[in-house]
């Protein structure tokens, strides 16, 4: 399986003919289910919360997207959103690979932050987006999870974290390996103070955020077929000479060995999201 993969699917093109015999079709019209290999009508798998009809499939959704299918309209603000990622360890290249993230996923980094409602009961949402450097964990990353985790804190409200990440990003070396510890701070602050936190594990979440605040969560919930684990298949089957089972490192797999509470289909997150917050408020 390949987490690198990225955002646009196979969207294909058809040639366009016009007259009595041939309809006129867009291009783009229609897209390959990434896991079944089924073609879907992109606008009904958008209409779909971009499952595959066929197979349930969850395509990878960015981050705005989620919060649009997450938060009740109109209720969202972003915190923090101008932040900017700098480069520390003078890494080669490494400004104009922000410069080209930027303008590929219309996004200042790979996790957005704020305030919103969801179904009527008020939380801080954190999203990650693997169309940003594959979700990789750099300072400002670290920095906007760290301070929507003590708004919560402050405020006195839950905290959901939904994950989607390749790990440490290795441009800024030591100091991407610190976010995962600082974070990890923070929500141990939280909790402390009484506050509820909720990770909802996404395709991918992968290496040092799945070892740190990924784990953490009060309440842990994935997608279905959500790739989750530490180190790579391969890694891990030339460390242990022994293959893995198929579903290895799948949502599954890990709901089975308990270290997810629920697996929960797309169209019924926010459902389950409001009902958990609800009653956390009773409490």
């Amino acid at each position: 399986m390949n987490i690198f993969k990225k955002r646009q699917y196979g969207v294909l093109s058809v040639s366009q003919k016009q007259g009595d015999d041939f309809p006129v079709v867009p291009d783009g019209a229609w897209v390959k289910c990434n896991n079944c290999g089924k073609l879907l009508y992109k606008k009904e798998l958008e209409e779909n919360f971009k499952k595959c009809i066929n197979c349930n499939y969850h395509f990878r959704l960015g981050a705005y997207e989620r919060i649009s299918q997450i938060c009740d309209k109109d209720t969202f603000i972003e915190i923090n959103k101008n932040m900017e990622s700098k480069n520390p360890m003078d890494f080669p290249g490494y400004e104009e690979t922000i410069k080209k993230n930027k303008e590929r996923s219309g996004l200042e980094e790979a996790v957005v932050t704020g305030e919103c409602k969801i179904r009527g009961n008020d939380a801080i949402i954190a999203v990650m987006d693997s169309n940003f450097m594959m979700g990789s964990m750099g300072t400002i990353v670290g920095e906007k999870l760290t301070l929507a985790i003590e708004t919560a804190t402050k405020k006195n409200l839950p905290i959901i974290i939904f994950t989607a990440s390749g790990g440490a990003r290795m441009q800024e070396g030591i100091l991407s390996l610190m976010q995962m510890a600082k974070v990890s701070s923070a929500l141990s602050k939280h909790d402390e103070n009484g506050g509820l936190y909720i990770t909802v594990l996404t395709d991918p979440t992968t290496g040092g955020v799945t070892a740190s605040f990924a784990s953490l969560g009060d309440i842990i919930l994935a997608e279905p077929k959500a790739l989750i684990g530490f180190a790579g298949r391969r890694v891990i089957e030339g460390t242990i000479k022994e293959k893995l089972p198929d579903d290895f490192q799948s949502a599954e797999f890990l709901l089975e060995k308990g270290f997810v509470d629920k697996i929960v289909n797309r169209e019924e997150l926010r459902k389950t999201l409001g009902l958990l917050l609800k009653l956390h408020k009773w409490n």
